[in-house]
């Protein structure tokens, strides 16, 4: 008992050095809707947004830490068309811009960069300039406006065979598209976030379904005045 609340002590302590959290919480793990909320030192910023998860909704990633998962629920695989759950810390902005004006590090998306998601690659789940000889990967530089900007994930950074790889935060492919993996929302929703979001203030994604509430007021508590957090299922 007393080792696991040290544990739990000392995972709180090294998380809470976020400043900032982008918190989203869905109604299940099977759910491909959810809500979104941004906090910065206890703060709420922003109105609440409605944004886009997998087609078939969550499965556990790989983030910094696992102890919320049960036995009888899904963790996150390549292909599986689900969002990963969990904590994840948040890298590079990206967009079509050559430059943009960010407290993140940037970036641009040129025609041959590429994300590989060929679990055999030695670059799994990286964004890298291509080869030519990658056998499944996807174009940074899309056709439509899905990535004029988006946020890279930091899901499964040691980068496990078949357990999912380039996790974003972008723009929706229409209104209410649920997604391959990622979680996407309106475009002047998500500028307003990459414009907020500061590599100095650590910010996190926590991205649950509601019956995880309780498990994430207890790693932090400065997330207590989140209506997201006091619905029940």
């Amino acid at each position: 008992m007393i080792k696991s609340f040290l544990i739990l002590l000392i995972i709180s302590i090294h998380l809470f050095s976020s400043e900032q959290i982008i918190l989203v919480v869905s109604d299940n793990m099977q759910s491909s809707k959810a809500k979104l909320e941004c906090y910065e030192d206890g703060k709420k910023l922003f109105k609440t947004i409605d944004v886009n998860l997998g087609k078939n909704g969550l499965g556990w990633g790989i983030g910094e830490h696992t102890f919320f998962i049960k036995k009888d629920e899904p963790l996150k695989y390549e292909g599986d068309k689900k969002a990963p759950a969990g904590i994840f810390k948040l890298g590079d902005i990206f967009g079509y811009a050559k430059n943009g004006n960010y407290k993140m590090p940037y970036l641009f998306t040129s025609e041959d960069l590429i994300c590989v998601d060929d679990t055999h690659s030695p670059f799994y789940n990286q964004i890298i300039q291509a080869h030519g000889d990658e056998k499944s990967f996807e174009h940074m530089k899309r056709k439509d406006h899905q990535y004029t900007i988006g946020i890279t994930v930091k899901h499964n950074k040691n980068a496990l065979k078949k357990r999912g790889s380039c996790i974003f935060l972008h723009v929706e492919k229409f209104s209410g598209a649920t997604t391959a993996g990622c979680t996407s929302m309106k475009y002047e929703d998500l500028k307003k976030i990459v414009q907020w979001l500061d590599k100095k203030k650590n910010p996190l994604l926590i991205q649950i379904p509601k019956n995880r509430t309780d498990k994430v007021l207890e790693l932090y508590p400065q997330l207590r005045k989140s209506e997201l957090l006091k619905e029940k299922n």
